[in-house]
């Protein structure tokens, strides 16, 4: 894609690569955005700054998680709260966008996250989703996506680049095994990351796994 980043964001390129792909679907300049299933906030601190929205929320329920992004990351009009994709402690039409990657498909009740996303958004507000799913449950995922009150907009599978970006980065992550892992458990460590000679990678590759992105509208 050969995204401008500074030096300190090129270490991880290929996982920005995927935020800056997810939150390009709409304008978020001057918007109101809300990231559920923030993790570690790295997404969140990338696109606030490239994307200059109004605000960006990041929401996870992990406490530990909120607390890390809270101290690491420090950028104007970025905050981290700690909550619950399913129940969402948002008034209802409080944000222009919602951001959604690699987290609902741990989802307890994926029609109920959905319903909230909604329900948060403001008339015109955009969801910006992407996630994996196996090929098996593709049906029951897309039935849900169709029957959730939003208009979608456009799908694609994105399988090829996710691979790439797992090829590129095989170096980055032997490197992160070999410096925090004990060498005796290395070896396993070595088939839970995202690089080739995986099954992560070889289901993507056969189609076992559909990696796809979305974009909605609430109308």
């Amino acid at each position: 894609m050969a995204v401008p980043l500074d030096a300190a964001d090129e270490p991880n390129r290929s996982c920005i690569q995927l935020y800056h792909s997810t939150a390009a679907q709409t304008d978020l300049s001057g918007k109101r955005v809300l990231e559920v299933g923030c993790g570690h906030g790295g997404g969140a601190s990338y696109v606030t700054r490239s994307f200059h929205p109004a605000s960006y929320t990041g929401l996870d329920l992990n406490a530990t998680g909120i607390a890390f992004c809270q101290k690491r990351h420090k950028v104007p009009g970025l905050e981290f709260v700690q909550g619950n994709a399913e129940n969402l402690p948002f008034p209802d039409e409080s944000f222009d966008a919602v951001i959604n990657i690699e987290s609902s498909n741990h989802y307890p009740d994926l029609p109920r996250f959905l319903a909230e996303v909604a329900r948060v958004l403001r008339p015109g507000g955009h969801f910006l989703h992407a996630d994996t799913q196996p090929h098996d449950g593709i049906e029951a995922w897309e039935a849900m996506l169709a029957n959730a009150p939003m208009r979608m907009l456009s799908q694609r599978e994105i399988n090829e680049q996710v691979m790439r970006g797992m090829e590129k980065n095989t170096e980055h992550w032997r490197g992160v095994i070999d410096r925090n892992t004990p060498v005796w458990l290395q070896r396993f460590a070595r088939t839970l990351v995202p690089v080739p000679d995986t099954v992560v990678y070889h289901d993507l590759e056969s189609g076992i796994l559909s990696y796809r992105m979305y974009h909605f509208v609430k109308e």
